[in-house]
Order: C-alpha cells, then structure tokens, then sequence
C-alpha cells in the first residue's frame, strides 16, 4: 500500500472516530437538555398558577370561579408561532388543580375532576413538601407518549392546601430535539468532511515533498544532473540538507578517483612520446632531427596542457547543479567574437564562412559557458573542414525548441563513431595531421547544453557534418 494510502487512511480513521464519539456523545445530551430546559419552564408555571388560584381554592370556588372557562379556551387557542422554523399550532399543556387529599378539583381536558391523584408521585411528593414531579407513558413501550408533569404546592400560612400540576407531553418537544440532532450532524458531518479534506492535501503534500527527495536520490545514484528540492524550514529541509550533504561527500570521492583513474590513464601516451624524445636528444643527431624531436615534445606538452585545461572546466561543469550566473547574450556578436577570434586559421585555410544569426537576438544563458561550447565547436568545425571548405553557423526555430548549428563541410563521421564523439576522450583522427584531440570538446558541450535545459545533436548531412545545440525557445528573444 501506497504512502500517502496509509497516511490518509490513519488520519481517515482517527478524525473519523474522534466525530463518530463527539457527535454521539453531543447527540445523547441534546434530549436531556431540552426536556431540563422544558421542566425549568413547568416549574415556573406551576408556581406562577399556584399564587392565581390560593384565594380560590382556600374559599371553595375553584369550580364556580372564570378558571374552568378560561382553562377551556386555553385548549382550544391556536397560536400560529414559528419557532426558529417550526410551526406551533396548538398548545400542549394540560393543567389540574387537586386539595390536600389529592382529589382532583379542575381539569383543563375536564377527565380527571373528582379522581384521586394522590397516588402520583407529582401530587403525592408535593403534599409532603418535597419537590413533585413525574414522566409517565401513555404505552409502556412507546418512549414519544411520555409526559412531564410538574407539580407546585398551594400554600396559607405555610400549610398545604393544594396542588397545581402543569404537564407536558415529551412528543411536543420532538421536533425541536430532531431538528437540532439534524443541524448537529450536519454540521459535524461537513466538519469531518472538512477534516478528510484537509488530511488528503496534507497526506499528498507530504507524499509529494518525500517523492521529490525520492526523485532526487534516484538522479543522483544514476549519475544525473538534479537541483536538491528547496523546502522553506521544517524537518524536510534539514533532510534534504542532510541528503545534498551526503551527495556531495560521496560524489566528490567518487568524481575524483574517476578523473585520477581516466587522468593517469591519457596521460601515458603524451608523457611517454615527451620521455622517448628527451631521451633521443640527448644523444648525437643531425640538427634537422633534433628538431623534430624538439617539435614532438613541444606537441605532446601543448596536449597535456589543453588536457588539463579543459579537464579543470569539464569538472567545474559537471559538479555544477545550476547555472549560476545567466545573463542576456547577443548571439550574432557573439558569433562575430569566435569568428574573428579563429580569423587567422580561417584565413590561412580559405574556409569560406556563412554567419546567419539574426542581429539582435538574445539568449539567456550563462555568458562564459555559451562562449566555450561555441569555441569548441568552432575548432572541431575547423580540424576537419578542408581547405577552401564551407563553415555556416545558423539559428534554425523549430516549435518549443531552436537550434544554434554549427555546419562544416568535410567527411563524414563513420557510422560507429557518430554515437560515441560526446563520450569523454573519445577522438577522431584529424584529417590534415592524423593526430588526435583530448576528446574532452563535445563532452563539456554536452555538459554545458544540460545545464541550460538543452542537448547536444551530432549528425552527418549532405556534404559534411552539423552539429546542434537544441535550447528552449523561451531563452530566446
């Protein structure tokens, strides 16, 4: 299972149980709550009533008093109230008055008159001056017929002389216990819904944050140029410092017991042809070989030296993660530069030469960088083009992507070849001299190409070889 699975499904399954308890605990109060308030409502009723009907039921006219009648059109009111949304349309008190024998004396549903009630725990506690109150069932096994009765003592000079009970049927308070159970999961619903919301763009931020680091890793172990991911604090900062760290200790050891082992290696030959000259001029020899032993040695120590040269720039290429330094460019001048710069060599050989860059064209590169990849590509151009030979640099567009080629005409590169002339050290046989290049040029171009988002393209085309770094166009203006 996947992490970001896991990760959501703990958090699914805690904030899910955290709302299934809350809600279920919150829901179990509601009931109470209102039927407590309701009784607080009965009991101050039943107070009020009981100071109303003293003088009546001290004289003996409770039955010939305005009360019976009163009671009566009380049943009958229809109050048309909405009640935070809720309709009210008849009232739900029943209301009875009994003496100090519990008897009953007035009913307002006029069932109970001449009954004795002193058997029910309202009537019955309250005659002894305790608190009376009950909840009986219509049907025993029907919760919703429940009824609250609240019952107040009537008093003269501190001695009991009746009761007044107020009773509410437990179904009139439903709908208000339904509707605010309703709201309440609502409400707690969309917070839980709200809760998984937030723990998916958590859970996927995280994931997303590791598989960046993951993917930086994996470049890394395969050898591939890759930005360290850039995390604003927090513990995936430190990590991917830790990371960035450790890829630094180990690729600089790496990197540098390759270019020790690939170094040592290329530096035989040269160094072997400087030792057998040296050795040979120390003995007699006409001066005409002398001198061409001299010039054997001053050849291979030009060698080591641009060996050395272009190894220190190919290193400091590859160890770069970025550009670090990119400015706007003028290609046409630039072109113009390494063109004058080469002009003693292009005019010695007769190399006609074509320049089609678009004056005023910008490229946002890195200024040195794009200078040498240029300047490499201008001496490969130049070792195999042949004397009165054709040399064209263009800017050819081509949808999201342009293409600065560098055509040269001459032979073409043999097919076993053609794939392995970016490979470090790897050299063809110059035409004019037979001798080979550090085969580090199209190499630190190729570096150079992927630092800028780009890459290198070598290919044989009629008359001769282009070669074409491909740059997004957006660098381009």
């Amino acid at each position: 299972m996947r992490l970001g699975i896991r990760i959501f499904l703990v958090y699914f399954l805690f904030v899910g149980l955290a709302g299934y308890f809350l809600l279920n605990t919150v829901r179990e109060q509601i009931r109470p709550v209102v039927r407590q308030s309701s009784e607080e409502t009965l009991v101050d009723t039943a107070n009020l009533l009981a100071e109303i009907l003293h003088d009546d039921v001290k004289a003996g006219t409770l039955a010939q008093s305005q009360l019976p009648r009163v009671l009566k059109a009380y049943g009958l009111r229809s109050p048309g109230a909405q009640i935070w949304g809720l309709a009210k349309h008849q009232v739900s008190h029943r209301i009875y008055v009994t003496d100090a024998n519990g008897m009953v004396l007035l009913d307002s549903n006029g069932e109970a008159v001449g009954k004795d009630y002193s058997r029910w725990n309202d009537v019955y506690l309250t005659l002894r001056g305790q608190y009376g109150a009950r909840s009986t069932r219509s049907v025993a096994d029907d919760e919703s017929t429940s009824v609250m009765h609240v019952a107040a003592p009537i008093t003269d000079d501190g001695k009991i002389i009746g009761v007044v009970t107020v009773a509410k049927p437990n179904s009139s308070l439903q709908p208000y216990i339904d509707r605010s159970e309703q709201r309440l999961l609502n409400l707690g619903l969309g917070l839980i819904g709200m809760g998984l919301l937030v723990g998916a763009a958590l859970s996927w931020w995280l994931v997303r944050s590791l598989r960046r680091l993951a993917r930086y890793a994996q470049a890394v172990s395969e050898g591939e140029r890759a930005a360290v991911p850039y995390y604003k604090g927090g513990e995936l900062a430190h990590l991917a410092n830790a990371v960035e760290r450790m890829r630094t200790q180990l690729e600089g050891k790496a990197y540098v017991e390759r270019y020790v082992h690939t170094l040592t290696h290329e530096l035989k030959s040269p160094l072997a042809a400087i030792r057998g000259a040296s050795e040979l001029l120390q003995g007699d020899m006409p001066a005409e070989q002398r001198a061409r032993f001299a010039g054997n040695i001053e050849r291979e120590s030009e060698r080591l030296q641009q060996m050395i040269e272009r190894l220190l720039n190919l290193a400091r290429v590859e160890q770069m993660q970025a550009l670090e330094d990119e400015q706007q460019v003028a290609l046409a001048v630039l072109a113009d530069e390494l063109l004058a710069a080469h002009g003693a060599r292009i005019d010695t050989a007769g190399v006609r030469v074509s320049q089609q860059v678009p004056a005023g064209t910008q490229l946002l590169c890195d200024p040195f960088l794009m200078r040498q990849a240029l300047a490499n590509l201008l001496d490969n151009a130049l070792d195999f083009t042949p004397p009165a030979g054709a040399l064209r640099i263009a800017l050819e567009p081509a949808g999201e992507r342009v293409a600065l080629s560098v055509y040269n005409e001459g032979p073409a590169i043999p097919d076993y070849a053609l794939a392995r002339v970016s490979e470090r050290f790897y050299s063809l046989p110059r035409p004019g001299t037979g001798r080979k290049s550090t085969g580090l040029g199209l190499n630190f171009v190729a570096e150079v190409m992927q630092l800028h988002g780009g890459a290198l393209a070598v290919e044989n085309v009629e008359g001769g070889v282009r070669v074409r770094l491909w740059l997004p166009a957006r660098r381009l203006s």
